[in-house]
């Protein structure tokens, strides 16, 4: 893994990290709860005429969910969405949500954001969701590993992710920092796409059906397999980006 953090220093011209926090993507990476997403996209757009696959909102996890409708209305019908389809679309897709979600978290994700966070590292939830019932259940699923105030959400950016936005706003309100004084954890294409734009170095964690050549494509440096895998890593990964072996 030294290759990953030197090549990223040299890219990004830092002469070393100065870690103080990490960005998490809330969906697949905290909770297990892309396959309901997924589900409750599918059945929505089936339910209004528009053709689409379950796995393809995998694709577009991180994005804001008025920009999912508009890129599906765009190809499928060949024009924008309207307002009102926005609302009345995402209204029915978070109504199914709600009722297939089971809020059940990711392995390893509670006891990796403990340790990080018990290493004085600041967490910050960088979400494209705005599903109030999985961001009101952070606090009593992660009681005080993240301030409600920092968490970026769907309703706190205007462009969402791919765009740097998202992320360039949780280096703000982590303290703002600079991006080689954090670390993003991204599941998603389109959410790492977003981290890379922002300088950040990324590791993504593989926990749907994409494969993981697609998160290297969108600009991974480092892919794992999982939650347990980082869990188990993260004590040589930190020893590499506090050494000296990270200077240039």
């Amino acid at each position: 893994m030294e290759k990953a953090f030197n090549d990223y220093l040299a890219k990004h011209n830092y002469e070393r990290f100065d870690l103080k926090a990490l960005l998490f993507d809330m969906d697949g990476v905290l909770y297990d709860s892309m396959k309901w997403h997924a589900k409750s996209w599918h059945e929505t757009m089936t339910e209004y005429g528009l053709n689409s696959t379950y796995d393809e909102f995998y694709q577009y996890e991180g994005m804001v969910g008025f920009n999912t409708i508009n890129h599906i209305i765009k190809r499928e019908r060949g024009r924008e969405a309207t307002e009102e389809e926005k609302k009345e679309m995402y209204k029915r897709k978070s109504d199914l949500f709600f009722k297939y979600n089971d809020n059940s978290l990711i392995p390893f994700a509670y006891d990796f954001v403990k340790m990080v966070h018990d290493e004085g590292m600041e967490c910050v939830v960088v979400t494209g969701s705005g599903q109030a019932s999985l961001l009101e259940k952070i606090e009593s699923n992660f009681p005080g590993l993240f301030k409600r105030d920092e968490m970026v959400t769907a309703w706190d950016v205007k462009y969402g992710k791919p765009h740097p936005e998202p992320y360039l706003m949780g280096l703000k309100k982590a303290g703002d920092l600079q991006p080689n004084q954090a670390i993003v954890v991204e599941n998603a294409p389109r959410g790492i796409e977003a981290a890379v734009a922002a300088g950040i170095f990324t590791i993504a964690i593989n926990t749907g059906p994409l494969t993981e050549q697609s998160l290297r494509d969108a600009g991974a440096n480092i892919v794992l397999p999982s939650m347990e895998a980082l869990y188990n890593n993260w004590e040589s990964y930190y020893k590499e980006l506090t050494s000296k072996r990270v200077d240039k």
